[in-house]
């Protein structure tokens, strides 16, 4: 059953409880496939999907007529939901797309920043007991608005060697540019390396589970990554004019996915607290990932109740959760005062679901406290920023002397001389 704390007396570190550190045996796996991946290249690849996967692969690319295969299996219906839901998505992330600027307000001198798409990006996506098309839309899509090139996506197939219908669908409808039937540290290994198959690609974005977040880790500098992505997280902010079915069913939500998934409750009312509580016992043993959900539930779901709703917005801040429903009876009053998030829902009408799939918001965030200083993936999660400057003769003769004075008191003579000399013997 879940716990009932009072935000007064309750400890940091019973709120504040996410390592998601790898163990040393995690570790030590991890190095010796990304070390095979890059000695044996595709031959790796198939042995781990064989090994991992059951999978007996001929090719690792996924064919025109799977993705067809996969269109027909899916349903009209859904496709349907799939092109909604990512012309949602599009539209949202278009918002985000910045403009070069140019500073020109002193004579002889032109300032500037040019926005540039990386060349290749990698979008890894779980497979397993838990296919997500809904990943395959928030990561490629936009990368695609950003202008990226060429879009590799990886993703582990079954024991009959074909990769989940609607992931394929998902694919199609984002438009995404190769598929690899590949997962795990293996996948990470050679979206940063490089197979036969496989190109090496700049910067890998997607969720996974500790193999694949140690595996994008220990390839970062190598390639860029999004981030380091922990366990799913929700915080319901919740007064007491709240329906408790609806807030044990919303923190059900995360504590599904996973058994190391937090799912917490802050609430200014003990009788919301307590009905909740009640509730999430009778949802608990309706689910079909019941025994998931009741070891979420019972490890690390919490409930914590503060004497207002400002301790309630300060509890949440310190969580800095990576779902965070304001379900009170005017969010945009609060809205205002929350620093630490990754997604807000904002009102009871707005469960996380709707972000996951549909709304248009990134659903890949930043968790485990993180959000206090990472953002959600975003089109400048596939942009570079450069500086360029220009300044005429005259310009430059009018600071020559300043800038060698600064770069003498740092010491970089250097630095000094490669300015005034421009200006010796009536150069």
């Amino acid at each position: 059953m879940i716990r009932i704390l009072s935000f007064d007396t309750v400890r940091p570190e019973e709120i504040l409880n996410r390592d998601i550190r790898a163990e040393a045996d995690v570790e030590a796996v991890v190095d010796g496939i990304i070390a095979d991946v890059r000695a044996r290249g595709d031959e790796a690849l198939r042995d781990y999907a064989k090994k991992f996967d059951g999978a007996d692969l001929d090719s690792l690319l996924v064919t025109k007529e799977e993705i067809d295969e996969a269109f027909a299996a899916v349903g009209e219906d859904f496709l349907t939901t799939l092109r909604m839901a990512a012309a949602n998505i599009r539209a949202f992330h278009e918002h985000q797309v910045h403009k070069d600027f140019v500073i020109n307000d002193t004579p002889g001198v032109v300032l500037g920043q040019k926005y540039t798409p990386i060349e290749k990006a990698g979008v890894y996506v779980p497979g397993g007991t838990a296919a997500y098309p809904s990943t395959v839309l928030m990561d490629v899509i936009p990368a695609k608005v950003a202008g990226v090139k060429e879009i590799v996506m990886t993703t582990p197939a079954g024991k009959d060697g074909k990769v989940n219908p609607n992931i394929l669908a998902a694919a199609a409808v984002a438009g995404i540019d190769k598929i690899v039937k590949s997962g795990g540290a293996q996948a990470v290994a050679a979206l940063a390396y490089g197979t036969e198959t496989v190109p090496a690609v700049d910067k890998i974005v997607g969720p996974g589970n500790i193999y694949v977040a140690t595996a994008k880790r220990k390839v970062f500098g190598k390639v860029g990554i999004d981030m380091i992505a922990g366990p799913s997280e929700i915080l319901v902010l919740a007064d007491g004019g709240c329906n408790p079915t609806w807030v044990a069913a919303d923190l059900l939500s995360q504590a599904e996915h996973d058994k190391l998934a937090t799912a917490v409750l802050v609430t200014d009312s003990m009788d919301l607290a307590k009905a909740v509580q009640s509730e999430l016992e009778v949802q608990i043993s309706q689910l079909p990932r019941a025994a998931i959900a009741r070891e979420s539930i019972d490890t690390n779901g919490k409930i914590i109740v503060t004497d207002d709703l400002t301790k309630a917005v300060e509890a949440a801040n310190l969580i800095a959760p990576e779902h965070l429903e304001l379900c009170v009876e005017d969010p945009f009053a609060l809205l205002g005062q929350i620093r630490n998030a990754g997604s807000i829902f904002m009102g009871r009408n707005v469960p996380e679901a709707l972000g996951d799939y549909f709304a248009g918001p990134n659903h890949t965030l930043p968790t485990s406290g993180t959000a206090r200083f990472s953002s959600p993936l975003s089109v400048d999660d596939f942009v570079k920023k450069s500086s360029f400057l220009y300044y005429t003769r005259d310009a430059l003769a009018d600071v020559k002397d300043r800038i060698a004075d600064f770069a003498e008191r740092e010491g970089l003579h250097a630095h000094a001389k490669s300015v005034t000399i421009r200006y010796e013997d009536g150069q």
